[in-house]
């Protein structure tokens, strides 16, 4: 095992789960991005204006700040106040780009480091698997709201109903191997 196999394999994680917003941006129409299913619901935009609230307040100076920046407005972050899609493209990427220019400079020394997420303190592989398990969680809402909405129309992320015995024999039909599941994928 290299150093660098844990922070590579969560690259992959996280432009995995971008990767399953993504493509459900790509099977909704504009409106259906903005719908929410009552006043106590999220729409698809309050959670990636959430996620992308998180992601510049955690990663930003990341190794050096508290990971809850005195400039973020969590509560701000759900309001359903992004009006276009490419607005909320913009924003879902913005938040990413600060994720992934954070990550690029890690190296395996620094995992044992320790970091603070309002005055907790974490090691640094702490700090990034407590994102791991956040963003996962919300990107999930997403793909739900989405499938939801695409109705008949959707276009399976996975593997499709009725298709794990096809698929497992294609898998298994090859010669073990080294890789990362998301290999596929993206």
């Amino acid at each position: 095992m290299t150093n660098n196999n844990y922070l590579d394999g969560i690259r992959k994680q996280f432009e995995y789960y971008k990767m399953l917003g993504d493509r459900t941006f790509a099977q909704l129409t504009d409106e259906q991005l903005f719908w929410q299913y009552n006043s106590n619901s999220n729409s698809i935009a309050m959670i990636v204006k959430h996620l992308s609230g998180n992601m510049h307040s955690r990663w930003t100076n990341f190794l050096t700040s508290d990971g809850e920046k005195s400039w973020r407005n969590r509560d701000a972050e759900f309001e359903n106040d992004i009006t276009t899609r490419q607005a909320l493209l913009d924003t879902w990427n913005k938040g990413w780009n600060c994720l992934f220019s954070a990550l690029e400079v890690l190296t395996f020394t620094d995992l044992g480091k320790i970091v603070y997420i309002r005055n907790q303190a974490h090691t640094v592989a702490e700090a990034i698997n407590r994102q791991l398990a956040h963003y996962p969680y919300h990107v999930g809402q997403i793909v739900f709201i989405g499938k939801m909405l695409a109705d008949d129309k959707w276009v399976t992320l996975s593997i499709p109903k009725g298709k794990s015995e096809q698929y497992n024999t294609e898998k298994f039909s090859k010669p073990k191997e080294k890789g990362h599941f998301t290999d596929e994928f993206l």
